[in-house]
């Protein structure tokens, strides 16, 4: 995996059922590099803390594989890269072989997948349609969150490269259709995600609720 892109988001006034709200999901792509901070990547924008930001969600990558898929379902849309409001743009992301817990070295700084996206309204806002949101957890393919172990800067071209692969765990596409199906057969795995020490607290939560463990 290497980075296509880095992209930073400014506060956008939206509208939501009535009432103006700011958001920085609208991310565009920038030519500098970004810096890595513990809970979030400087000079980005993020308003809502409770949902954004923080240790366990300081940076979000997308695959630009994902991309065409995307493009044939909303082709009037003016596409760049950030699209999902993702920091990182990067190649050849597989959510498949991504394990929670994993750790990776990307230019300067070093981070440790913590969890799957799970997409909200604003999503929906910035492609058009509340349809997305639920399209989006359809596809399967959530991008991954980074909590960050040593600040750094990245930039595009910088390579990710695996640090140290976290055994027992399971993979980022696990969790995140865990967060969202309900067949009774699949409950042991909730359990065992639970179990994760390197899994964000709030996606356990979301499991818990989910399972009702």
């Amino acid at each position: 995996m290497k980075i296509i892109s880095t992209n930073i988001g400014n506060p956008v006034t939206i509208k939501w059922k009535g009432k103006e709200l700011n958001t920085g999901i609208y991310k565009m792509p920038i030519h500098d590099p970004l810096y890595l901070g513990f809970q979030d990547v400087d000079k980005d924008y993020v308003i809502d803390r409770k949902f954004h930001g923080g240790n366990d969600k300081a940076c979000y990558i997308y695959s630009e594989k994902h991309y065409g898929y995307w493009q044939k379902m909303y082709p009037h849309l003016d596409w760049k890269w950030g699209m999902f409001g993702e920091n990182l743009t990067v190649s050849d992301l597989d959510e498949s072989q991504i394990f929670i817990g994993d750790i990776f070295k990307i230019g300067e700084a070093l981070v440790q997948v913590s969890q799957p996206r799970q997409p909200c309204f604003k999503l929906g806002i910035r492609f058009g349609t509340q349809k997305m949101v639920k399209q989006f957890v359809e596809y399967g393919y959530s991008g991954v969150y980074l909590r960050v172990l040593t600040k750094g800067k990245v930039k595009t071209g910088d390579q990710i490269e695996i640090f140290q692969k976290e055994k027992n765990s399971l993979s980022i596409q696990d969790v995140f259709r865990l967060i969202y199906e309900n067949d009774p057969s699949s409950k042991s795995l909730a359990v065992n995600a639970l179990e994760i020490s390197t899994l964000a607290q709030s996606c356990k939560n979301d499991l818990k609720k989910q399972w009702n463990i």
